[in-house]
């Protein structure tokens, strides 16, 4: 690895180490909220979109350049992934994703197919080339997928879900079709960040988005060994990049996803940043400003931001980022400022 990347704020806070500013990216930070993202969907298909490794690569460059953010995310969704398997994948205007045939029975889940993600998902690596081109040699690019708990959520409810009735029906009722589903999960998604770290990226995020729906005891036996083996294996690889994992939902759960293993733990904004922090010993913790904040005028947003840096110093190991994705209603302008702020950041 270039040594500018190896030392970059944002690698090296992934490994615990002390930086000369707090880095600081920020979830969905290339989307609907900025002008030069629409102008380049146009009137693009959304999966015609994340499948396009031009328009994806721009639209995470653009992101970066606008934002002068300390490392930049592949623009992609979380859900191609899963059409190689057999899912039949749409997004519907106003709605979301939608997949036309759920597997909610263990004769569906036998019939998903492994993938083979230079076949499957062969574009995700040409996105990844495009972007690491694209990017000045000092920011590093970050990839990465669902867990495979959020992705068995959308496969077998079909789409997003308040309840998850389908879900904890499988789970309940047929815990070793859940199994083998996760265990297919956990071979797709090891494929899928392989082929990312391969095309060269140089860290990867595991997205946990309904992981928050299960207690903790569910989390232990229906979630975390999956969860768990995942990451070790993408640890145990030659290439081995940082692993990021980002549960959201539920602070309760926080000292279980510690014992994922990953090297990064990153919080959403109902933990208690500090505290959460204190009481895990993890040595980096990425998070977790409520993004909602940015929707409010730069004067608040601006006492909110400086009061969480405050409660957490400079401390090392700290990556700054929100507790989820940037919202559409987002002031582009808010954003901008919050980036300079956490990169200036003195303790007063």
């Amino acid at each position: 690895m270039d040594s500018r990347l190896f030392d970059s704020p944002y690698l090296r806070a992934c490994r615990g180490e002390a930086t000369d500013h707090t880095p600081v990216w920020l979830n969905r930070q290339a989307g609907r909220y900025m002008p030069e993202y629409h102008a380049l969907k146009g009137k693009t298909p959304s999966l015609e979109f994340f499948k396009n490794p031009e328009m994806a690569a721009q639209a995470t460059l653009d992101a970066q350049r606008i934002l002068g953010v300390d490392a930049a995310i592949m623009f992609a969704d979380l859900l191609p992934m899963l059409e190689p398997m057999g899912l039949e994948l749409d997004y519907l205007e106003g709605v979301g994703p939608r997949f036309a045939n759920p597997v909610r029975t263990p004769e569906a889940i036998a019939a998903l197919r492994p993938l083979v993600a230079e076949e499957g998902t062969a574009y995700i690596s040409n996105t990844v080339r495009f972007c690491r081109e694209g990017l000045p040699p000092n920011i590093p690019l970050i990839g990465f997928a669902g867990a495979p708990f959020t992705l068995a959520s959308y496969a077998v409810e079909g789409g997003g879900s308040r309840n998850y009735i389908h879900c904890k029906r499988l789970m309940n009722n047929a815990p070793e079709a859940w199994g083998v589903l996760m265990e297919k999960l956990v071979d797709a998604v090891a494929a899928y960040l392989g082929q990312q770290i391969e095309a060269g990226v140089q860290s990867v995020q595991l997205f946990d988005s309904w992981v928050g729906a299960l207690s903790p005891a569910d989390f232990e036996h229906f979630a975390l060994p999956y969860t768990k083996r995942l990451i070790a294996r993408l640890k145990a690889r030659p290439d081995a990049v940082p692993v990021v994992y980002f549960g959201t939902g539920n602070p309760a759960l926080a000292p279980q996803m510690k014992a994922l293993g990953a090297d990064v733990l990153a919080l959403d904004w109902r933990a208690p940043f500090a505290e959460t922090w204190d009481a895990l010993g993890v040595p980096a913790l990425q998070g977790n400003l409520d993004p909602i904040i940015l929707c409010a005028d730069w004067p608040a947003v601006e006492k909110q931001a400086r009061a969480f840096m405050a409660s957490v110093g400079r401390r090392p190991g700290h990556i700054f980022n929100l507790g989820h994705g940037i919202v559409p209603e987002t002031p582009v302008d808010n954003v901008k400022r919050l980036v300079e702020l956490v990169q200036s950041y003195q303790l007063s």
